[in-house]
């Protein structure tokens, strides 16, 4: 497929001082997967990319790129699904890119929680221009080695996304994941119900205020499976929920305290 001529060069620089970011694009057109990331390249991008759906997950799930090109019409797994999938590990900016130019595929798309929708054949700069346009909104940094979080309750690995308990491994669905990471990043705050269907859902009216209710009691159950009132993450009636961190009473046997240390990237 040929795609429209714009005049002037892509090739300003995708680094505003903290290194290149990094770009996934998933699409199984040999040709426009090749023109997209000579684009991007050109202008300054670190670019992986991937021939269909399943190989675009599993580098997402790898990678960790800071933004993901997607088209929608691929076989076995479409752009929908894979979509859909990565809604379910992270929030990174998803740029969907298709041939559908009816409204209603736009708003679906935006919908499903794709960021931003080019069609082709789309302007070689406006493509660019969009991709920063996304990163910038984001507040996307460029890839850096996982930080940590600990307290004296639990640790966290935000890279591998591992989660411990007093040395404790926890396996935590993505959704969990990102309920205790959001509860952690705003340790001491009061969080409502609506405020974290917001920022772990995505989507205020997604789903009904019982869900987070009952995701909270499925978190606390794995966090502490023999008294799950024990655990730091607490209901203040009438508000919703908090993470305080924990003082002496959650102190590890034989271990002493270790201030909690900011957490970013999550």
């Amino acid at each position: 497929m040929t795609m429209r001529q714009s005049s002037g060069s892509a090739s300003s620089p995708a680094d505003d001082g903290r290194g290149r970011s990094r770009v996934l694009v998933v699409e199984d057109d040999d040709d426009i997967r090749t023109l997209v990331r000579t684009l991007l390249e050109r202008a300054g991008f670190e670019v992986s990319e991937a021939a269909d759906g399943r190989e675009g997950l599993r580098k997402f799930y790898e990678g960790a790129p800071d933004l993901v090109v997607l088209d929608i019409a691929m076989p076995e797994l479409d752009g929908w699904q894979v979509l859909e999938r990565m809604r379910d590990l992270a929030d990174t900016p998803v740029l969907m890119l298709t041939a559908q130019s009816e409204e209603s595929a736009r708003v679906r798309g935006l919908g499903a929680g794709a960021d931003d929708y080019v069609t082709k054949p789309f302007g070689r700069q406006e493509l660019v221009a969009r991709v920063r346009a996304l990163l910038r909104r984001s507040g996307s940094q460029p890839h850096t080695l996982p930080e940590l979080y600990g307290d004296e309750y639990l640790t966290i690995d935000f890279g591998s996304r591992q989660v411990q308990v007093g040395g404790r491994a926890v396996p935590l669905t993505p959704l969990e994941f990102r309920l205790l990471a959001q509860l952690v990043r705003h340790s001491g705050q009061v969080l409502s119900r609506e405020q974290l269907l917001d920022l772990v859902w995505n989507d205020p009216h997604a789903v009904s205020l019982d869900e987070v209710k009952l995701y909270v009691m499925y978190l606390r159950r794995k966090l502490a499976p023999d008294d799950p009132r024990s655990t730091p993450i607490e209901n203040v009636r009438g508000f919703g929920y908090r993470y305080r961190r924990p003082g002496a009473e959650h102190k590890r046997r034989g271990g002493t305290a270790r201030e909690a240390r900011p957490v970013r990237g999550t």
